[in-house]
């Protein structure tokens, strides 16, 4: 599994990674590689982010 972080990611290091396989989205930590991992569909995954692209979740 190859995970990676947004290239907008900050200096500071108060990211998340993410790795793609076929039926699910993980997500983790990057200060916590050992640490625990999050799971999500890849329908929901794709959901998640269209909002986020929609500005669903933006603060008003």
């Amino acid at each position: 599994m190859t995970w990676r972080k947004s290239t907008r990611s900050a200096a500071a290091g108060h990211c998340v990674e993410v790795a793609a396989a076929a039926a699910a989205v993980f997500v983790r930590d990057s200060k916590d590689v050992a640490g625990p991992v999050l799971e999500f569909g890849a329908e929901g995954w794709a959901e998640f982010v269209a909002g986020v692209r929609d500005g669903e979740f933006d603060r008003r």
